[in-house]
């Protein structure tokens, strides 16, 4: 089935040029931010503003909340900054539930297989160990937060969470609150983060560089205050990347469920400052994506709806594959029916069905456990009992990203990262649950060990040095580029820095 995803097309991948990946496969349209030119350059720093922190969190999101406040447990003054606001981020999104090896049937090792399975065995063992063995206690620290789950029904229930099953599981692991768990837990991690005192929050401050010392470790961040219109110099014993995933750069130029700011910057800020990446070739498209109407192309609908029982079928009313096999599977089924010309086509937009008129049918109570479906539907302006959904495959999430370890650490000291810009835990493919398992279990490691670290404040001095060796390796090697990265926001957003700014360029 490979054939037909989008990772193994033949324009899917390039080899890296430059830097600590030299040679390594990657996305074309990601290398190109990766060897690119910076936004701004030491001249333009003069007269920024300072400030001085423990721990600097980027990113809003729940991997980032996560990190702060567990910064904030382990004893240090954090600065959160935000690309948005807090909560604007890829978790809010995040629909079908965590996984958490909590039932009588269920083990730590069934989770560990079937991760490291679905995964192709590309995962790396110890970090998804760690994660499977982290998740009970993730998930009472998140009821102790006072984020609400679905409990079981019935007599011999006993308060026991419900459980359901997820493509690639053996055993129902997915604990869920309806069909908006993402939502939920960004909730009750926005609550706390505010109630910190500890932490300070920049919001729709986004990072265009780290600031590194004359040893190479990362001491810091420049930081754009969208509302000031200038530069903030942020001097830190350790930066945590929180940053997120790639969606919005709409590669293989297909739709995507990710929510505005997902442009991988921190990719590109990591990659500048020396980190080592891994598996940036490799990208999750998820099977269920609106198809149709074409405004509302690649809007999420939840892998809880399949696992609910609802089947997938193509232009000739046949049901073409097993709908909880992995996400991957699943894609590359849709895209080979759309391909082979079995698929469903409206004005101009190629698809498939989900047979939601057949679920609601058998279970007429299914909409008020999947409050979404109903939501997403009614924009599409039909009614999911008399009607199908059309859908497609969208670009959703991030399979690799900036090599950790079980803290969270880069080979960039000082450096740490959480989440959906990290690679190495799922593999080749991610399951259903396990990135807001990831965010918690890794945020909660970040945020603790970056606490931890690095120099006396007092003797922390940064600079982009980093930034100027990596130009010189794109000169020696002959390489050119007119792209300037990070880029922040989507290109459709027409965000120029240096414009909004009123930063002048430097006469030669």
């Amino acid at each position: 089935m490979s054939q037909f995803h989008p990772d193994y097309q033949a324009n899917a991948r390039v080899k890296l040029p430059i830097g600590p990946n030299t040679g390594d496969y990657c996305h074309p349209d990601l290398a190109k931010l990766l060897i690119s030119h910076p936004l701004i350059d030491d001249y333009d720093l003069s007269g920024a503003e300072h400030l001085n922190t423990d721990v600097l969190v980027i990113g809003g999101g729940g991997a980032g909340a996560a990190a702060a406040l567990s910064a904030t447990e382990a004893g240090a003054r954090v600065i959160m900054a935000n690309k948005l606001r807090i909560g604007d981020s890829n978790t809010v999104m995040a629909e079908g539930g965590i996984q958490a090896a909590v039932g009588a049937e269920d083990s730590l090792q069934q989770h560990f297989d079937d991760t490291i399975k679905g995964g192709h065995n590309a995962g790396k063992k110890e970090l998804v160990a760690q994660m499977v063995t982290d998740a009970p206690s993730a998930i009472r620290w998140l009821i102790g937060l006072g984020m609400t789950f679905d409990l079981a029904k019935g007599a011999d229930s006993n308060g026991m969470l419900s459980r359901k099953r997820a493509g690639g599981t053996t055993v129902p692991r997915i604990l869920s609150y309806r069909d908006f768990t993402g939502l939920e837990m960004m909730r009750v991690l926005r609550e706390a983060v505010e109630l910190d005192e500890n932490i300070t929050q920049l919001n729709r401050h986004p990072a265009i560089e780290l600031l590194s010392d004359e040893h190479g470790r990362c001491v810091g961040a420049i930081l754009y205050d969208l509302e000031k219109r200038s530069l903030v110099l942020v001097h830190t014993k350790a930066v945590v990347l929180a940053t997120g995933g790639s969606g919005r750069l709409h590669l293989q130029g297909f739709a995507t469920s990710n929510h505005y700011g997902a442009t991988a910057d921190g990719l590109v800020m990591a990659y500048r400052i020396g980190a080592k990446l891994r598996d940036i070739d490799s990208f999750q498209y998820h099977p269920t994506g609106v198809a149709h109407p074409p405004h509302l192309a690649g809007a999420l609908i939840s892998e809880a709806v399949r696992s609910a029982g609802t089947k997938l079928v193509n232009g000739l009313g046949e049901r073409f594959v097993d709908e909880l096999q992995p996400r991957d599977v699943v894609a590359a089924a849709i895209l080979r029916e759309c391909r082979e010309g079995r698929g469903v086509v409206r004005d101009g937009q190629v698809g498939v069905f989900l047979d939601t008129p057949r679920l609601i049918e058998n279970d007429p109570d299914v909409l008020n456990r999947l409050v979404t479906l109903g939501h997403v539907a009614h924009k599409c302006g039909i009614d999911p009992a008399v009607e199908p959904v059309m859908i497609h495959p969208t670009l959703h999430y991030q399979n690799g990203g900036v090599e950790i370890n079980g803290d969270g650490a880069t080979c960039v000291e000082g450096l740490y990262c959480a989440g959906e810009v990290t690679g190495g835990i799922h593999g080749r493919n991610r399951l259903m649950g396990n990135a807001l398992l990831d965010i918690i279990s890794f945020g909660r490691r970040a945020g603790k060990a970056a606490a931890g670290c690095g120099l006396p404040l007092k003797k922390v001095r940064g600079g982009v040095g980093h930034v100027h060796d990596l130009q010189r390796e794109m000169t020696r090697a002959g390489l050119t580029s007119d792209i300037k990265a990070p880029v922040l926001y989507p290109d459709y957003g027409k965000f120029d820095l240096r414009e909004h700014a009123g930063l002048q360029e430097q006469q030669s």
